[in-house]
């Protein structure tokens, strides 16, 4: 898909509907200008922060011991249990 756009005195240019709706931006949203060398992408930047997070996160499951959703449930728990023990002075 193409689609062109005139800058303004400004520097500011508008995002075509379709495009807009294809990267999921809308009214007040940010978005992240990525230069790949001979051209420049724009992107959702609330995505790209998603995947970075995700990224972050790949293995840390796996690192933690985590193979179910039971077992984050109980690591839950017991970081609970530990915060509780530590404001209340070591009272379980």
């Amino acid at each position: 898909m193409l689609d062109i756009s005139r800058v303004t005195s400004k520097g500011q240019v508008t995002i075509p509907i379709e495009m807009r709706r294809k990267l999921g931006i809308r009214s007040g949203d940010k978005v992240v200008f990525i230069d790949e060398g001979n051209k420049i992408v724009i992107a959702n930047a609330a995505m790209i922060a998603l995947k970075e997070t995700q990224n972050a996160f790949t293995g840390e499951a796996e690192r933690l011991g985590l193979r179910n959703e039971q077992d984050v449930v109980d690591m839950v728990k017991e970081v609970r249990k530990e915060m509780w023990v530590e404001r209340s002075g070591g009272n379980a």
